[in-house]
Formats: structure tokens, C-alpha cells, sequence
């Protein structure tokens, strides 16, 4: 059961996470796990904690100054910087360096999670709707 949000605010709360990242790295924010559906049926601890470590879906919070740059010069990638603070992408599952941080105003086992990831590792921009991508387990 996949709990539902009405608003991209109440996946991605705005929250400092804590951390600046050092040279090529990127902190990402993932989506928030509920802890009740849309019909408000509260979802058992197991589901949410499922959703919370699995997810895939993140929100590009900052970047470091050497991201999306050349490892021998600093000089820009020809194609670009791949994402940008606000982007949401694709993450593997496994993989950076993971934290929680409290959500104020929320229940207790809703906190923000944040990983620091090699900007090589992310996998790929979202072009849709972020909310709509379901973690597979």
C-alpha cells in the first residue's frame, strides 16, 4: 500500500539538512514516508519504514563546487551539470551517506532523510511528476 500526497510540500518539506556538501558531491533529500494513506488508515510501522529506505526519488537540495565539473581541470562538463538545486532525480538504492533530520510540526517516525551522493551517481533527471514514481522493494 503506497501511502498518497496531495502536495510536492508535504514529500519534500523544506528543511536544512546540515550539511554543505565538499567538492564533487551532492546532497539529495528523499520523499518523506507517510504515515497514513489518503483515506487516513494509518500504515503499519514495516510500510513505512520500507518506504522510507527504499526510496529512489530525490530532491536535489545543494551542490558542491566542484560537482558536474572536470576531475583534472574544474572546467565545466561539455554537456552540462546534470541537475541543479530543485531538480528531482533518480538515486540508486544503496549507496552515500545517509541521515535523518527532524521534521518540526510533524509525528514522530516522519523525519526528512538526506543522503551525500558522488555526482556520477545519480541516475537521472525526472521529468514527470516526482510523487508519481513508486519505490519498487
Amino acid at each position: 500500500m503506497q501511502a498518497d500526497y496531495s502536495l510536492l510540500e508535504e514529500a519534500f518539506p523544506e528543511i536544512d539538512p546540515g550539511v554543505q556538501p565538499f567538492g564533487s558531491r551532492v546532497v539529495v533529500q528523499f520523499r518523506t514516508a507517510k504515515q497514513k494513506t489518503k483515506g487516513n488508515i494509518y500504515l503499519p510501522n514495516e510500510v513505512r519504514e520500507a518506504e522510507k529506505w527504499n526510496a529512489q526519488v530525490a530532491k536535489v537540495i545543494a551542490i558542491g563546487p566542484l560537482a558536474f565539473k572536470s576531475r583534472t581541470d574544474q572546467a565545466p562538463w561539455p554537456e552540462g551539470a546534470w541537475a541543479a538545486p530543485g531538480d528531482f532525480v533518480r538515486v540508486p538504492k544503496h549507496g552515500g551517506d545517509k541521515w535523518e533530520v527532524k521534521i518540526p510540526g510533524r509525528e514522530a517516525g516522519e523525519e526528512a532523510i538526506f543522503a551525500v551522493l558522488n555526482d556520477l551517481d545519480l541516475i537521472g533527471k525526472v521529468l514527470g511528476d516526482p510523487l508519481a514514481m513508486k519505490a519498487f522493494i
